[in-house]
């Protein structure tokens, strides 16, 4: 699992206006809490937040903040990150501290290996769910649940109930909902087709002055 360090300081103004003037020195409003610490209020460079997550694990990364606090050397990951849509800049963060010996319940992004049959003959790859809720200690997160599409033809379906997990990793569901199907053409494609067939089959077999003769 990947583990990197942040450097993070005590916030003590709060409100929107203190967090619009740490935006416009370049920095991050954030948060962190969890169990064994009250909630502290952060800053933090948006720069090197992005590059401790910058790893195969991305927000399931365990991060090591550092810092003046009583959330020194506390071992987190990024629960929250807020993004603006238009400007596309972080606006907040919240951090969880995690305890190495219990298990957490994170999401993981799921990730097809390979190109399916069903594809190579003219199918289309659904993903239908891009992550998974998993439940492991923090030192197991997978950084992505791979699955193998190789052998799937057109119709084929693979369920939550099909995933081969590691060990020590759960998926928790109520129903054995899909994750991802291969699919054939859309039914208004074949639809359409078809009607393309008839047109010409009819233009093909019409009597040459018939049209002329209509009018």
């Amino acid at each position: 699992m990947a583990q990197t360090e942040l450097m993070v300081n005590s916030r003590e103004a709060l409100g929107k206006g203190s967090a619009r003037s740490l935006r416009r020195q370049g920095l991050v409003p954030a948060v962190v809490y969890g169990k064994g610490i009250e909630p502290c209020a952060l800053s933090v460079d948006p720069k090197a937040l992005k590059k401790s997550i910058a790893t195969e694990a991305g927000l399931n990364t365990l991060i090591t903040l550092k810092g003046d606090g009583p959330f020194d050397g506390k071992v987190v990951i990024v629960k929250d990150m807020q993004v603006d849509p238009v400007v596309d800049t972080m606006m907040h963060a919240d951090f969880q501290v995690i305890d190495l010996a219990a298990k957490v319940t994170v999401m993981v992004p799921v990730h097809p290996v390979g190109k399916s049959a069903g594809e190579k003959e003219g199918g289309n790859l659904s993903v239908i769910r891009h992550e998974i809720e998993v439940v492991c200690l923090p030192t197991a997160i997978p950084s992505s649940i791979d699955i193998d599409v190789t052998e799937m033809q057109i119709g084929d379906v693979i369920h939550v109930e099909d995933l081969q997990l590691a060990d020590g990793v759960e998926a928790p569901h109520d129903a054995n909902f899909t994750i991802l199907t291969v699919v054939g053409r859309m039914a208004e494609e074949v639809a359409e087709g078809e009607e393309v067939e008839e047109a010409i089959e009819g233009a093909e077999g019409a009597e040459p002055g018939a049209e002329a003769g209509a009018e």
